[in-house]
């Protein structure tokens, strides 16, 4: 057991929010009970999410995507009123990290991510450094677009969209994961011939085809279920309290 001020130093401690500038707060958004016995981790703060972690009867639940997002007017109704209404009703205490879970160079998504495809960064890149840019681990090349399409579809168990660049064999590979599409001209600046992120948009894939830079959209929930349960897990074991990742199903 914990107590709600010791698992917030500990999270603030590893992720370091004060470092970076970003739409939303990192950290406690909900307050609930005083001591935790037990955490649940997800992606995202869906009622779905929040459901089961009342049904396993968690005190903490940690995620990437908080209930605050970019553009937002403030009015607690409809969806935020009903994940507030259960948040508060069963005295849960929510926590929320969103770039300094990206950046974390072990336990962060980005980290994560790379380390399941076998990549190994070396230079970061972008907007305030979310960008990782290396090779393969093992050191040797991708035979071609296809080739690394081909082995992230094999990591992530579903379907990649992938715009091929120039043909021939890929050795640096940059990535950025969830909605970093805007981070594909600062990888090709960085060297990357290929870029691996959540999504795209119309522009990428002129860029891919006329930079010769291979662009993968892997999923943007697909990309950043590593992060989570790896920090939550990592502070769980450091405090002593139980812990269980939730993955909540989502195409996009």
């Amino acid at each position: 057991m914990t107590s709600r001020q010791d698992l917030l130093q500990a999270f603030d401690t590893l992720l370091a929010p004060e470092r970076f500038k970003d739409y939303g707060p990192n950290g406690l958004q909900v307050e609930g009970r005083e001591q935790v016995r037990s955490m649940v981790s997800g992606v995202t703060a869906s009622r779905a999410l929040i459901e089961a972690a009342i049904a396993r009867k968690a005190d903490a639940v940690f995620v990437h995507h908080g209930l605050f997002w970019r553009g937002q007017d403030g009015r607690v109704t409809g969806w935020m009123k009903q994940r507030l209404a259960l948040l508060l009703a069963h005295d849960v205490n929510l926590f929320a990290y969103h770039l300094p879970l990206d950046a974390h160079p072990e336990l962060g998504n980005n980290a994560q991510f790379g380390r399941r495809l076998g990549l190994q960064a070396d230079t970061r890149f972008g907007e305030q450094e979310l960008g990782f840019l290396g090779g393969r681990a093992a050191g040797q090349a991708f035979a071609d677009s296809e080739a690394l399409a081909a082995h992230a579809r094999q990591v992530l168990g579903r379907p990649v969209t992938c715009v091929p660049g120039a043909p021939g064999a890929i050795r640096r590979v940059a990535w950025c994961t969830g909605g970093a599409q805007s981070y594909f001209e600062a990888a090709i600046a960085a060297g990357a011939q290929a870029f691996l992120t959540g999504e795209i948009s119309e522009p990428q894939a002129h860029y891919a085809r006329e930079c010769g830079v291979t662009f993968l959209a892997c999923g943007h929930h697909a990309t950043e279920r590593y992060g989570a349960p790896a920090v939550a897990a990592h502070v769980a074991q450091q405090l002593g309290i139980a812990h269980e990742f939730i993955d909540v199903d989502n195409p996009a």
